[in-house]
């Protein structure tokens, strides 16, 4: 069952990304796109961060639908609770807190938390937008290349 629903985020960000290599946007557009949707994806933004999706394709004509949506399959909810985890681990790091392990949750232990969580979450969320632009510029150009060579009939015969 688990196997068969990240089966499922698999494929559907597969066809969301061969759609958006396709597309009539250049390859650093689909690739910001793309960067821009796993920025806010990994943010716990509690389902507003698809809405915001929406704004910023009526708002940024170069933004590519397929590949910001394609954001959404890769940071499934399987892989949200991971990304949540790292950050609170790089939250605490960066803050220089101590895991926080009492059972005794006070207004200011429960702060910290959050604190650590925010601050952790943005620098992972930054860290997967870089990777996941560079990751699909080359994805975009090889693809493109692939086609393109596919497309082109060899002169060798001329």
């Amino acid at each position: 069952m688990l196997g068969d629903r990240l089966e499922t985020y698999r494929d559907r960000a597969r066809r969301m990304l061969t759609q958006a290599f396709r597309t009539e946007h250049t390859p650093r557009q689909v690739a910001a796109s793309f960067s821009i949707g796993v920025f806010v994806t990994a943010l716990p933004t509690g389902g507003i961060g698809v809405g915001l999706f929406f704004v910023f394709v009526s708002l940024w004509p170069w933004i590519s639908k397929p590949a910001i949506f394609a954001s959404v399959a890769v940071l499934n909810p399987f892989v949200k609770p991971v990304v949540y985890v790292a950050s609170y681990q790089v939250g605490g790091t960066v803050l220089g807190t101590a895991p926080l392990l009492s059972s005794d949750i006070s207004s200011e232990t429960a702060r910290t938390a959050v604190r650590q969580l925010i601050v952790g979450n943005l620098l992972v969320a930054v860290a997967l937008a870089g990777i996941g632009y560079l990751l699909l510029l080359r994805l975009t150009l090889a693809h493109r290349r692939r086609r393109g060579a596919r497309s082109d009939p060899s002169d060798s015969s001329a």
